[in-house]
């Protein structure tokens, strides 16, 4: 029986098709690059402007090499562009205008939950509220382009080559990993937005929050981030 069970386990593939696991290492995937393309963006822009490249951390969560803004538009665009055969303009089309809708909610609710802002185009040409342009649409569009024609039938095949078992603890170990992860960056930012209205913590775990995650501290993984209230 045991040995008929594993034949049995071994003829599934881990996470086939558009699995929430595989969007889920997608997501990882995508945070992380996307996080390497910020740095590498950075530093060259710095190094064109002053002649000595900066490297500076861009993330979206304090723990980890995770960018998840990128994350999210990423398993977003392999969610609704992979489920069927779209031709080549039709994914640049939708991804350019899905690039840009995540790239404005995510700031639009960044200033509304904290009173921050990480990114303003307000100079750019042709920017919408400051939020997104539509240049960088296009980017965003090209960018789809590439993940869902050539790195997505890449990755989903490696991911599908992952044994089962070893597939499911990695997947579990990510999951509580992220989740507390995001929990904690997303917290120690809500709480330093209650300290720049000047409001004390009224908890021990504000009052932990207070002491460890510091602005300063968080200055290192937010660099961009911009208040838009005075202290």
């Amino acid at each position: 029986m045991v040995c008929m069970a594993t034949k049995a386990l071994a003829g599934i593939k881990f996470a086939e098709g558009l699995h929430f696991k595989k969007l889920f290492f997608i997501f990882l995937i995508g945070s992380v690059a996307g996080a390497i393309y910020e740095d590498v963006l950075i530093f060259i822009k710095t190094w064109y402007e002053t002649g000595t490249g900066i490297w500076m951390l861009h993330r979206g969560v304090i723990y980890g090499p995770f960018n998840v803004v990128y994350g999210f538009g990423a398993v977003a665009m392999c969610w609704l562009l992979c489920r069927k055969r779209y031709k080549d303009w039709q994914v640049f089309l939708y991804a350019a205008l899905l690039g840009g809708v995540v790239e404005y909610v995510i700031s639009f609710l960044q200033e509304i939950f904290l009173g921050t802002i990480s990114w303003d185009y307000s100079g750019y040409l042709l920017n919408i509220n400051g939020r997104t342009t539509i240049p960088f649409m296009l980017v965003w569009g090209l960018l789809g382009l590439l993940l869902v024609k050539v790195a997505y039938p890449f990755v989903s095949n490696l991911i599908e080559k992952i044994p089962q078992r070893i597939g499911e603890v990695m997947f579990w170990v990510m999951l509580v990993f992220m989740l507390c992860d995001m929990s904690i960056s997303w917290t120690a930012l809500l709480r330093q937005a209650l300290r720049h209205q000047n409001l004390p913590a009224w908890t021990p775990i504000g009052e932990f929050y207070d002491e460890h995650y510091t602005d300063v501290y968080l200055e290192r993984f937010y660099p961009n981030m911009m208040y838009l209230r005075k202290k």
